[in-house]
């Protein structure tokens, strides 16, 4: 991994913008990368999955035949789980998945993430004016004159989302507001293209210059 953050193209033209070594240029820390990836990913779980007990289960409340007698095994309820329409032993229940990862790991987790792009050449910014009108064939000749190789993340920052409609509906390409782009979402992409101001969010983030939003 080198020790610079480098430069990045700006799609559309011939100048480049210079990456903050800060964020950009840390090495790569895997183990870390890996547990953040997998803290991201859980936190995205719901967690709703539930099986009926026999105790949940409707009926059963009559014993189905009396104890002796019968030649039958003994049997107490017809919700016993090795009835069919019966309960489930150790079935699944709500619950949470997230854990925990501290602030300062998060972040340089994502300095790694962020610094694999600029080590690749992966990451490239362009100007959004020129989405201001939305199209989607403008927007697919940037990616194909870009020769960035796909899946594309596209990140924008809150006020750009209306730039997002260029990108949406093609195929292989993702488009996430700063906000909400996660260590998983950069490692996931084989290319990152940015506006300006999302890099330069993505740069504090990674810096720790504001307050990162919560996993």
């Amino acid at each position: 991994m080198a020790d610079s953050g480098g430069w990045a193209p700006i799609l559309g033209g011939s100048k480049k913008a210079k990456l903050d070594d800060a964020a950009f240029g840390a090495p790569f820390n895997e183990p870390l990368v890996h547990e953040t990836v997998r803290a991201e990913q859980a936190a995205r779980r719901r967690g709703t999955h539930a099986t009926k007990t026999r105790g949940n289960v409707r009926g059963g409340g009559a014993k189905p035949w009396r104890q002796k007698g019968t030649g039958r095994a003994r049997a107490g309820s017809s919700r016993s789980p090795i009835w069919v329409g019966g309960g489930t032993i150790f079935g699944p229940s709500p619950r949470r998945y997230t854990f925990k990862v501290n602030r300062k790991e998060r972040r340089a987790a994502l300095r790694s993430a962020l610094s694999v792009h600029a080590d690749r050449g992966s990451i490239a910014l362009f100007d959004p004016k020129a989405f201001d009108t939305p199209s989607t064939k403008k927007a697919a000749e940037l990616l194909l004159t870009s020769g960035l190789a796909l899946p594309t993340l596209i990140v924008l920052t809150d006020e750009q989302e209306r730039v997002s409609l260029s990108f949406r509906n093609l195929k292989r390409v993702s488009v996430l507001p700063v906000s909400q782009v996660g260590v998983a979402d950069l490692i996931g992409a084989a290319a990152c293209i940015c506006s300006q101001e999302a890099v330069d969010a993505l740069t504090a983030r990674a810096k720790g210059e504001r307050e990162e939003v919560e996993a």
